[in-house]
């Protein structure tokens, strides 16, 4: 490209990013680095009555922990600071200042009720709601008037009545607008604040940006921004609006589909490298196959021309299903060192803290096979640890066995496993195989109910690996706690 890539990704503090905000710096972030240009955080906290406590934190966060790092921004500084909107009111008001005196803007005194009121009675006409223009050739006399009544004016783009406004957008192409359907629309609010049609504006332009990448949502406000532009006497950045994202039932993306603020996924124990491999794919794709990609592999591949324009669809038990597979490829260790804190955290008060390192490492590789995400380990992991298993004695009793035969099974592994000197996986196949047509039973029947009785679950890790890490002492303890659940039953 001939031109500097410079891309920003500009979230507004009033939340905690969701899925769709971190998808756009994804893109912006992949864009960046794919043409080796720079990457920009810019926090738009004008909204100051909607802003939330650790906003700007849980922003800041979520993109470290998918490891998007960023050139310029908070905390990092760069040759366009301030990165912060609230820091840059100054500018904004020159540019209102600006467009008043050239008369492309103009002040407008009406208040929030007389607003209210027309809006309603638009809608009572079944009319499209917009600002009636009433202040927009005010006389000087008039202006003065309301200001003697100490009424603080908004400031309006005064918007062309006729002709068309058009633009070109790299992933939906040519947009012409009517400037008939352009209302007078609010660049400086009464409070000083600029609206975000101003400040984009603005700072794109004063921060050298070459390329928006934002969501759909945005693209109805361009016809704005080319004005707004135009007015200024700026060039316009080249323009992607990005696909939204809907639910499986193809209904905006929220939180009855599942969590939807990064951070929640990052708690949930979803790995950042699947989160970002899954993103990468709401709305762009390598081809029509490949859903594995690192995040090196996403740079090397990534463009603008493989975004689509079809909404993304949000699939959790897709991203369930590609967790799992990362978590598969994590090295023992690595898996063992990002599962602790979880462990850790979600294990019953009744286990022992700090946990042996040495047995976790046992436990590990046992669940690495099963886990979907880091948030299940302590759940698949649990009845190593606690001491005592809660579950339905009725489990004991293997189709096509009574209570008696139960026992009588379990009493008979309880004195081979008793009788060894070495407890490993090998040593328990070669005497529990042999043990079951000792007593006429399928392999299954008897390695079912042993399965219950030392893990307290039907469905486990393979069962000689288990009693292995499980260890003599502990089997034992189990069985004879089974064996008495069975005389309860009696």
């Amino acid at each position: 490209m001939n031109q500097s890539v410079r891309v920003r990704f500009a979230p507004s503090p009033t939340g905690f990013p969701h899925v769709g905000n971190i998808r756009t710096a994804l893109f912006n972030w992949l864009f960046a680095r794919r043409t080796g240009g720079t990457f920009i955080v810019r926090i738009e906290d004008t909204d100051v009555a909607r802003k939330v406590e650790g906003g700007v934190e849980a922003i800041l966060d979520g993109l470290r922990w998918l490891e998007l790092d960023w050139d310029e921004g908070p905390e990092v500084g760069g040759n366009y600071a301030p990165y912060f909107q609230s820091q840059r009111l100054e500018l904004y008001r020159e540019a209102a200042q600006r467009l008043v005196s050239q008369g492309d803007a103009y002040y407008c005194y009406c208040s929030p009720q007389r607003l209210e009121e027309m809006r309603a009675e638009q809608v009572k006409r079944k009319k499209p709601p917009g600002y009636d223009r009433q202040c927009r050739d005010l006389s000087i006399a008039e202006r003065s008037q309301k200001e003697t009544e100490g009424i603080t004016p908004v400031v309006r783009f005064k918007a062309p009545l006729e002709g068309q406004t058009s633009f070109n957008d790299l992933i939906w192409g040519e947009v012409v607008v009517e400037n008939s359907t352009i209302d007078d629309f609010i660049l400086l609010k009464s409070d000083g604040y600029p609206t975000y049609h101003l400040a984009n504006v603005v700072d794109d332009h004063s921060m050298a940006i070459s390329h928006v990448l934002r969501a759909e949502e945005w693209l109805p406000s361009v016809p704005r921004h080319k004005l707004l532009y135009q007015a200024l006497g700026y060039e316009m950045p080249q323009l992607a609006h990005l696909p939204m994202i809907l639910g499986p039932d193809r209904a905006k993306l929220s939180k009855r589909h599942g969590a939807v603020s990064i951070n929640e996924y990052q708690v949930q124990g979803y790995l950042p490298e699947a989160m970002v491999n899954f993103l990468a794919l709401l709305g762009w794709s390598l081809d029509d196959k490949t859903e594995i990609l690192s995040q090196q592999e996403l740079v090397k591949n990534f463009s603008l021309e493989r975004i689509s324009r079809t909404a993304a669809i949000f699939n959790t038990d897709k991203l369930n299903w590609m967790n799992g597979v990362y978590i598969r490829s994590l090295s023992p260790e690595d898996f063992e060192q990002r599962s602790l804190p979880f462990l850790d955290k979600e294990l019953p008060p009744e286990v022992k803290r700090p946990l042996s390192i040495d047995y976790v490492r046992q436990v590990m590789p046992l669940i690495q096979e099963r886990a979907r995400t880091l948030a299940e380990v302590t759940e698949l992991a649990q009845f190593f640890f606690v001491t005592e298993l809660d579950y339905d004695a009725n489990w004991l009793i293997g189709k096509d066995m009574s209570r008696e035969s139960a026992t009588k099974a379990l009493e008979a592994g309880q004195q081979k496993l008793s009788q060894l000197k070495v407890f490993h996986e090998a040593s328990l196949e070669n005497v529990l195989r042999p043990l079951a047509e000792e007593l006429g039973l399928k392999t299954g029947q008897l390695f079912g109910m042993l399965r219950v009785a030392v893990t307290g679950r039907t469905a486990a890790p393979p069962l000689f690996q288990t009693m292995a890490v499980l260890g003599k002492e502990r089997c034992l303890s189990r069985i004879k706690a089974a064996l008495a659940k069975l005389h309860e039953l009696s």
